[in-house]
């Protein structure tokens, strides 16, 4: 079977680059080894995505958004970074910008399940599910994918989208740095007796990072990151006990906690690939960029990469172009690593530091926070950042 575009992954970053190439008559390929039905009906994983202004812009525009219900969207009006047992806090607010909010928090599983709503009937787009791949290569003349049910698919352009452990982007030959962390993530979503003002908290207390995302109603989203051996205890603990332990964690800033969804557990690791592009290949979402969830990046970052590609794709699609070249590719690869390099690197710095429990790092981060608290343009242009990138 012939294609002009294969993608690789059918998560948001390849539903949102499938679905971007709309109307541009090319032909398109989506291999996802999930079933049809977790496609259209993802289940529950607990995380909840901090969307920019931009990446908002980008969904409506995708049609994506108008399958999302008001319940779905949480106003997230400011950010908070706490630091030890300081009661000193760093705050990021839409102060000077116009803007109502810094962003909206909406739930993984509903963006992909809206995001697979807007690609259903797509003209051109040929679903492929219910299997993997067994093996790829890409040469000038094209890109062949062998599937594991031993169908053979042919196209123009191939495009991995197929998480940070990418073996599309391992089988093109594109190496990446990987960073195991050998801590572990614990997401559920807790209802609790105070009112969060719609106001997010990264508290990188001694021994533990703890954030509460502010959701509808009393409710949160509470992260905690610890050693995977600590997590996977408290992950086995019974909903009544582990509120209580977040509660006690969290130093009961909300008040006593209950457990209403979760727990969902996450190994920490993040990537970078040294090139987002090969001969007829691409590289968009994870497989290009594993963000660290601290900043809450990781997912903008993927739709922008997306939609960055599918412009570039379309433009050539409209002149009658080649939409794989490498000129094209090496302008996609260019355009994203400036976008995404600083942001990577700063968030990795920010969760060095400050997880860091020698006397100098802890010295290091009281000092960054009191200096960011001194300097209003600073916060400004954070902020503005954060709402926008």
């Amino acid at each position: 079977m012939i294609h002009d575009i294969l993608i690789v992954g059918g998560g948001p970053a390849g539903l949102a680059f499938a679905r971007a190439l709309d109307g541009t008559g090319l032909s398109i390929g989506l291999v996802e080894r999930q079933p049809a039905d977790l496609l259209a009906s993802p289940p529950v994983d607990g995380r909840e995505i901090a969307l920019t202004h931009r990446s908002v812009a980008t969904l409506t525009r995708l049609g994506a958004w108008a399958h999302l219900g008001p319940e779905d969207i949480s106003p997230l009006r400011e950010a908070q970074v706490l630091n030890g047992a300081s009661r000193f806090t760093l705050a990021f607010n839409t102060a000077g910008t116009g803007e109502d909010r810094l962003g909206q928090l909406v739930p993984n599983h509903r963006i992909r399940q809206a995001l697979f709503r807007a690609i259903d009937g797509q003209p051109g787009l040929d679903l492929i599910t219910g299997t993997g791949v067994a093996s790829v290569g890409t040469d000038r003349a094209g890109a062949r994918v062998r599937l594991a049910d031993g169908r053979v698919l042919d196209a123009r352009l191939l495009v991995a989208a197929d998480s940070r452990f990418s073996a599309v982007r391992e089988q093109l030959g594109i190496a990446a740095e990987v960073n195991r962390l050998g801590r572990s993530m614990m997401v559920c979503r807790v209802a609790h007796e105070g009112d969060h003002r719609s106001i997010a908290t990264e508290w990188f207390d001694h021994g533990q990072t703890i954030a509460m995302l502010p959701l509808n109603g009393r409710q949160s989203s509470a992260v905690l990151t610890l050693s995977s051996g600590q997590i996977e205890q408290l992950a086995a603990l019974n909903p009544g006990a582990l509120g209580a332990e977040i509660t006690r964690r969290y130093d009961a800033r909300l008040g006593e906690m209950q457990v209403v969804e979760g727990p969902h557990v996450y190994p920490l690791a993040t990537t970078y690939a040294r090139h987002f592009a090969a001969t007829r290949a691409a590289l968009i979402g994870d497989a290009a960029v594993g963000m660290h969830p601290v900043t809450a990046h990781g997912f903008n970052l993927g739709l922008q990469g997306a939609t960055t590609l599918a412009g570039l794709v379309a433009d050539a699609a409209a002149r009658g172009g080649d939409i794989a070249s490498s000129l094209l590719l090496r302008r996609f690869e260019a355009t994203h690593r400036l976008e995404s390099r600083p942001i990577y690197a700063a968030t990795n710095l920010l969760v060095g530091l400050y997880t860091d429990e020698r006397p100098a790092a802890r010295i290091a981060r009281r000092a960054t926070l009191r200096a960011g608290a001194r300097l209003p343009m600073v916060r400004q242009t954070i902020s503005r950042f954060l709402m926008q990138h």
